[in-house]
């Protein structure tokens, strides 16, 4: 069976859900889900989960990530980006300086409008479900955390005003770049919307290792479709591993706490991968002082 993670370059014009669709008829299996969704716009790394390292979805969405965007200014769309409708058009007077010392205000944790047309739901129903029916709705500000803003290119109009700039945007879970893009040119006095993303790093998968859907179709036809799968226990490569005795396997098989005698590793740490003695990968185990065994953080067991 096929368990762990892809690392997929989410091209344009596919959404997430059209890259986990795809998967599932290249791979034959339908247990598969993204850690993250990306606009149709958007390209980028998008981590995909198979098999029982959809358990993994959460933990990768909470990831640290890293983004390249290039920022419009003087023009509004009802998307906040330049696929939209443009909703309104200000003059701009300023320069890549004043740009710059916008940043600061938008760095740290700080509340974030998110768009009306993203998949945030509203009394059960997802915003961009209601803005497509041409309904409109008060979008409460959530908080969110940028790490930081790096202004990496500029490009001015004829006049010497800022036109648009390419930014990296290193931040937490849930922020929307389009809706940073939308407040940076707000705060610059004019407006502003999102004309490029492409999402460059998340948690531990980078942009340089990404495979796209058709290398993976690939892989599948010479049948290696587990060619580009990070296994599951690689995924937690920092933790020591650690293996129960025979007698004691169906312990961790079925996800029981183990003494230190019921491994043959020599406990050194808190956090461990553990394996049965045939080296069959079962899950994560941590420490529990109070009751000197090792419990169960989370199970990983083959679908």
């Amino acid at each position: 069976m096929i368990n762990g993670i892809i690392n997929i370059y989410k091209e344009q014009g596919f959404t997430s859900h059209d890259v986990v669709a795809k998967l599932r008829g290249i791979l034959h299996f339908k247990h598969i889900g993204h850690t993250g969704t990306l606009d149709p716009m958007a390209t980028g790394v998008l981590p995909v989960c198979i098999g029982s390292a959809t358990k993994l979805c959460d933990m990768e969405t909470a990831k640290t990530k890293i983004y390249e965007a290039v920022a419009l200014f003087g023009i509004a769309t009802d998307t906040e980006d330049v696929t939209g409708k443009v909703i309104k058009t200000l003059p701009v007077n300023c320069d890549e300086k004043d740009l710059v010392k916008v940043f600061e205000k938008f760095t740290g944790d700080i509340m974030q409008t998110p768009p009306m047309y993203s998949a945030i739901k509203l009394d059960g129903k997802k915003l961009y479900e209601l803005a497509r029916a041409g309904r409109t709705a008060e979008v409460a500000k959530r908080p969110v955390t940028i790490y930081s803003i790096e202004l990496l290119d500029f490009e001015k109009d004829d006049e010497g005003h800022l036109k648009e700039a390419r930014i990296r945007v290193t931040c937490g879970k849930g922020t929307y770049i389009r809706s940073l893009c939308r407040d940076l040119g707000e705060a610059l006095g004019t407006c502003g919307c999102m004309k490029e993303l492409e999402r460059k790093k998340t948690g531990r998968f980078e942009l340089e290792t990404a495979v796209k859907l058709s290398d993976v179709a690939k892989a599948a036809e010479e049948g290696e479709p587990e060619k580009y799968i990070l296994p599951i226990d690689e995924y937690f490569a920092e933790y020591p591993k650690c293996y129960t005795k025979p007698e004691f396997d169906k312990l961790v098989k079925n996800g029981n706490p183990l003494r230190a005698e019921e491994i043959t590793t020599e406990v050194e740490s808190c956090t461990y991968r553990a394996y049965d003695s045939e080296s069959n990968f079962c899950g994560i185990y941590v420490f529990d002082e109070r009751y000197k065994r090792f419990k169960p953080e989370k199970m990983f067991l083959s679908m």
